[in-house]
């Protein structure tokens, strides 16, 4: 009779070889000669999910926008000018706006665009571009047109307001001043005074230009960071951030219109006062060259007398 079948032991591990401890390690000391020093991140600006919706790719305006842009490129860079020009990146960033995502639809509307929280969650954004405004554009004007229409509405999705209470003019002309520093104004803007200093768009965007040149730089930062959590107090608003009533910053404003418009004056009166001196000029030199061609020979020539031919033939 057999003996019962023992159990199987498994075959031993190996033994691995003791490292040698190094000088360090046998003094006590920690060996660091192996560690890699990493260099902490950057700080960077948020990167919001970007989306499109079309709504009718029959229509005209889907074919210029399209012929003229990259919607990926182009809101990506609306996005990074926005945020370059309105903030400076930290690690948690919360100074910025919360926007998880811009989606731009594309339709058939009147006006020009518009921006709005989605209806589930207010830090989705949506950007509506008008794509009979889009048919219109002179052609040469399309793309940048179309690209400054997508900055101006991607600062909505990243601005603060003041809790709701910030003057719409104000709200529009931090817009505008952002398209203006994007490189991206229409050609039709104009640097006005008159009028009220939030009218709004680029009247009140060259206005927020001024105030960036002459305040210092940064100023409109300044002014959209301190639209972040309080409610908007006028005259208490602009002097806490530069010492003068807005009714002043903008006289000052529109001084310094009426002193650009002087000397333009009188730049265009000193070309045009040298254009006709010249014009004078030329006409002098035209009498006095026709009167020399009358006399029969040029000005300040005396006529030249010819010897006669002695009979040497010499």
């Amino acid at each position: 009779m057999s003996a019962a079948p023992t159990e199987p032991t498994p075959s031993p591990l190996p033994s691995r070889p003791k490292k040698e401890a190094t000088h360090q390690e046998k003094d006590g000391g920690e060996d660091n000669s192996k560690t890699i020093s990493r260099p902490h991140p950057k700080p960077s600006f948020p990167t919001p999910k970007l989306r499109l919706s079309t709504l009718d790719l029959n229509h005209p305006g889907s074919n210029v926008f399209f012929s003229n842009t990259n919607p990926s490129k182009a809101l990506s860079e609306a996005v990074d000018a926005v945020l370059s020009i309105l903030y400076q990146p930290t690690k948690t960033n919360d100074h910025i706006p919360a926007c998880r995502s811009v989606t731009l639809f594309l339709q058939a509307m009147g006006g020009v665009a518009y921006t709005t929280g989605s209806d589930l969650d207010g830090d989705h954004k949506e950007i509506h571009f008008s794509l009979d405004y889009i048919n219109q554009i002179p052609s040469a004007r399309q793309k940048d047109e179309i690209q400054g229409v997508l900055v101006h509405e991607m600062v909505h999705c990243w601005q603060w307001n003041a809790v709701g209470t910030a003057p719409g003019g104000l709200v529009e002309g931090i817009a505008d001043f952002v398209r203006l520093k994007a490189g991206l104004s229409s050609p039709h803007w104009k640097k006005e005074g008159g009028g009220q200093w939030d009218a709004g768009y680029q009247h009140t965007g060259y206005f927020l230009e001024w105030i960036e040149n002459t305040c210092g730089r940064d100023s409109v930062r300044r002014i959209n960071h301190a639209l972040k959590d309080k409610k908007y107090e006028e005259d208490k608003f602009w002097e806490q951030l530069f010492g003068k009533k807005i009714s002043l910053l903008w006289k000052e404003y529109e001084g310094s219109l009426d002193e650009q418009q002087k000397a333009t004056r009188e730049n265009e009166e000193k070309v045009e006062s040298t254009a006709k001196t010249h014009e004078e000029d030329r006409s002098d030199d035209a009498e006095m060259n026709g009167e020399d061609k009358r006399s029969g020979h040029p000005e300040g020539d005396e006529p030249v007398k010819k010897d006669k031919p002695n009979n040497n033939g010499s």
